[in-house]
């Protein structure tokens, strides 16, 4: 069945894990500690109502339909959404707000290309009619961070479901809170049973779920290392995987920009969810002319972001998602000082009053005058750390922003038309933002190349990468074939 937050911590649990709120540390909800045993449940499960149940076999008029009242069904309930997320993950309730307001749009988005789907008919010679069907795949696992957990599942979720698939989740184990909270807006319009399933569990679980030989697809949002494992787990049993893995977003900030109002409008790409982001601009490469001055403007930015309780409008930076990720990115900062950088601005954890003293919470920072050598500069940090290092000229920025393991993200600032296009036509990247940075629509394909992953979430290229194609060939003429007996056709193939 589709289980909901209290059918699910029934669930073959191996223990309980506390879900803590990181700005103050406290627990705020526990679930199940659930492994490969929960995965095994939650995959037959979905196989069952895939191979026995009314989702794959309803006509797609009906199943959009069901979409779009998922879809009103977390308009209604979206306040709730808001704040759970903001209390499980941090994120300032401004920003949560701003992206899970959107979240029903990924589902209208999926539900309107499932409406107008066509299906292909083939040319080709001779009296023949042929056509093709697009097919679901089966059971499909989604496995989701915990930086952006609602908006990431939606993205998937909503294409695996218009294609007629079943599906089973694997939320971060630190913020499950508002994917199960979806379960039951989803099992209130009307979704029939068993066609998502939850597992609340950690790494054994995704791996379990990644290896599952009923398993046809994969949708994995995290580590690079993460993302290796399950394309090789998927392909040892020729099963799909899409993967949107770790990222060192390069934005090149051009001479020809007012260095201030690029600093203003780009500290938005290092800072926002508190740089924990795929594509957070980690790397900023400014042109020399420029240097001097975005330096001081985009530290004065930093320090001017008001830092605090995630669920107050005013706050502008919650904290980062546990002790363990505030401390790794503290030695990263350390590294990048030891290596020569300058700390032109945080760096600290903030002074905050009580119970925020107890969160994750870390200063936007800014470490000037690094280079590409530099630990900093190559490895993602995941953290509200901007790295900034000067260039030369067009060629210079091109080759420091290519000079990476990673391709998911990049921006450029500048005002000369030929050059934003000439750059971002030579950037190995996903995706490139011009004088902006993260902008995404249901309709955009998101994904990256090299070690940021492979495959597309969101867009046209998620929905058909959700479905398999059945090609037929009808021969319409009237008279028999007869290849041995003298009515050959004149072609075999």
């Amino acid at each position: 069945m589709t289980q909901t937050a209290t059918d699910m911590r029934a669930l073959a649990p191996v223990g309980r894990r506390s879900i803590v709120n990181p700005a103050t540390g406290a627990v705020i909800d526990a679930v199940p500690e659930q492994g490969p045993d929960a995965v095994d449940t939650a995959v037959a499960s979905a196989l069952a109502a895939f191979e026995g149940g009314v989702w794959p076999a309803m006509v797609r008029s009906e199943r959009a339909g069901l979409l779009l009242r998922i879809a009103d069904a977390i308009d209604a309930d979206s306040e709730r959404l808001y704040t759970l997320e903001a209390l499980n993950n941090g994120r300032p309730i401004t920003e949560t707000r701003a992206q899970l307001s959107r979240v029903p749009e990924w589902f209208r988005y999926n539900a309107g290309l499932l409406a107008s789907q066509r299906q292909s008919v083939l040319p080709g010679d001779g009296p023949y009619l042929t056509y093709q069907q697009r097919l679901p795949l089966g059971v499909c696992g989604i496995i989701t961070p915990f930086n952006h957990p609602l908006l990431i599942l939606a993205r998937s979720l909503s294409a695996a479901l218009a294609n007629g698939n079943t599906v089973v989740v694997k939320p971060s184990e630190l913020t499950p809170l508002t994917t199960l909270a979806l379960l039951d807006i989803m099992s209130g319009a009307g979704l029939p049973d068993g066609v998502v399933n939850v597992v609340t569990g950690g790494r054994d679980a995704g791996i379990r779920l990644t290896q599952h030989p009923d398993v046809a697809k994969i949708t994995l949002t995290g580590g690079t290392e993460a993302g290796r494992a399950a394309a090789l787990a998927t392909a040892a049993r020729f099963a799909r995987v899409t993967a949107e893995l770790g990222g060192k977003t390069p934005v090149l900030v051009f001479d020809d920009v007012d260095p201030v109002a690029a600093a203003e409008g780009a500290a938005f790409a290092a800072f926002v969810a508190a740089g924990q982001s795929c594509v957070a601009g980690s790397r900023f490469l400014v042109q020399r002319a420029n240097y001097d001055a975005f330096v001081t403007a985009l530290a004065a930015r930093a320090r001017d972001i008001r830092i605090g309780d995630p669920t107050q409008p005013d706050t502008q930076m919650g904290p980062l998602i546990s002790a363990r990720q505030r401390d790794k990115v503290r030695g990263l900062i350390e590294t990048g000082i030891a290596e020569g950088a300058r700390l032109a601005a945080g760096g600290r954890q903030p002074d905050l009053p009580e119970p925020l003293r107890a969160g994750f919470f870390l200063q936007p920072t800014v470490l000037a005058d690094a280079t590409m050598e530099m630990t900093v500069a190559r490895e993602e940090i995941f953290g509200p750390v901007a790295v900034v290092i000067p260039f030369d000229d067009e060629d210079d920025a091109v080759r420091m922003a290519n000079d990476n393991r990673y391709g998911l993200g990049a921006g450029v600032w500048t005002t000369d038309i030929g050059r934003a296009h000439r750059v971002a036509a030579r950037i190995v990247a996903g995706m490139v933002w011009i004088n902006d940075h993260h902008r995404l629509e249901p309709s955009l394909p998101w994904g990256g190349v090299k070690e940021s992953g492979v495959g597309k979430d969101a867009g046209s290229e998620s929905f058909d990468d959700f479905s398999w194609i059945k090609t037929i060939v009808t021969r319409t003429a009237s008279e028999p074939v007869d290849w041995y007996g003298g009515r050959e056709q004149g072609r075999l193939n």
